[in-house]
């Protein structure tokens, strides 16, 4: 189904949630927690849900006893297959409170862009929902390199909404909206809603997330937004301590339109 506005979210048939590291990792890994029971609740009443989830790296650096993000290739390997682990762990530790399994999906860049290989993910995510499972994507890191990789979980979370056809693709981080400039400066505007094909003229884009553990920003949020949107998908850009009221269909966050449903939505552009 089209969802035209924030109100039909929880009649989705399927929604993609990407999480980014600095929300599910470090002093913020208790933030797991609240974001299942959102994606319970959601499964529970019936809702396909993919989570895309980063924070392999970043929750392996503990273990490594290193005090912040590796530069180089080996180690940021090293540490990604430490932290997948654990990070499937917790995530799984705490569906278990809902009799929900998760299956783990690791994709490469290299992988979506093989049509034989994007069929067999595609294929594979297919079937894990009929399962009723709950699929955990994030990029194989281990195998990944600095030439060839998604950079960061925004584009891979709007590729695979395009790839099983999602409702909607919310994109979490620890920023609640996007802003007409960085957040933080005086003058900054919440934006409600952003129709498809918008070129949001007049808007500044500038970082967004936590230094130091991730790798996403607010221009790789509007450019994955913009590719879900084109492809058909609803997006919402909204706050990862938010996510419950985003999968209930509250009035939060940055609305995207699909391009075929920005007529219908009648959606303002900036925050009244």
């Amino acid at each position: 189904m089209v969802i035209t506005d924030r109100s039909l979210v929880p009649s989705a048939r399927r929604i993609v949630v990407k999480v980014g590291s600095s929300s599910i990792s470090g002093e913020n890994a208790h933030q797991i927690g609240p974001l299942v029971d959102a994606l319970a609740t959601a499964h529970g009443r019936g809702t396909q849900v993919v989570l895309v989830s980063s924070g392999a790296i970043a929750t392996g650096i503990p273990y490594l006893s290193l005090s912040m993000r590796p530069t180089d290739l080996a180690t940021q390997q090293a540490a990604a297959a430490v932290g997948q682990n654990v990070l499937i762990y917790r995530y799984q530790d705490s569906l278990d409170r809902y009799d929900i399994v998760a299956g783990q999906v690791l994709l490469t860049a290299s992988d979506m862009d093989n049509p034989t290989h994007r069929s067999n993910a595609k294929r594979a995510m297919e079937r894990l929902l009929d399962l009723r499972i709950l699929p955990i994507v994030n990029e194989n890191d281990t195998v990944a390199t600095h030439e060839i990789r998604f950079g960061d979980n925004d584009r891979l979370a709007a590729l695979v909404a395009t790839l099983i056809g999602a409702d909607l693709l919310v994109l979490l981080s620890d920023v609640d909206a996007l802003y007409t400039r960085p957040p933080h400066e005086p003058g900054a505007e919440r934006i409600d809603f952003v129709a498809a094909n918008d070129p949001l003229v007049g808007v500044e884009i500038g970082s967004i997330g936590a230094a130091g553990v991730g790798s996403g920003g607010a221009v790789t949020k509007v450019s994955a937004a913009r590719h879900a949107a084109e492809a058909g998908s609803a997006v919402l850009l909204a706050a990862t301590s938010q996510v419950r009221a985003a999968l209930a269909g509250e009035h939060i966050g940055t609305w995207f339109a699909p391009s075929e449903a920005t007529e219908a939505s009648g959606g303002q552009g900036l925050a009244g």
